[in-house]
């Protein structure tokens, strides 16, 4: 066994481990623009949109947030630019396009 490998029985048991990480209150995450760091974005055609709501069920970001219309769209302060959206249109009314373009 190598000098620095850790075996499983001295690891401690979830019962013992101490709590790391913890967030003092809910909705911190807002305060950070995380979707800066994107490379494309999605654009919906809203002619084309059904109103559904795939995609703002499967964005695992919660990004995606619905218009007065009924429609969907990205709020681009927290997309990532993944692209699942994209894939679970069944009308394909939503198209990655490059940042800046």
């Amino acid at each position: 066994m190598a000098k620095n490998q850790v075996r499983p029985n001295d690891l401690p048991t979830w019962q013992e481990s101490k709590f790391g990480n913890i967030l003092p209150y809910c909705g911190g995450a807002k305060e950070y623009r995380t979707g800066d760091w994107r490379t494309d974005r999605p654009v919906v055609d809203k002619s084309k949109c059904i109103k559904c709501g795939m995609c703002w069920l499967m964005c695992p970001d919660a990004a995606i947030v619905q218009n007065a219309d009924g429609t969907f769209e990205a709020n681009l302060f927290y997309c990532k630019g993944c692209g699942i959206c994209v894939r679970v249109c069944p009308k394909a009314a939503i198209t990655m396009v490059e940042e800046g373009a």
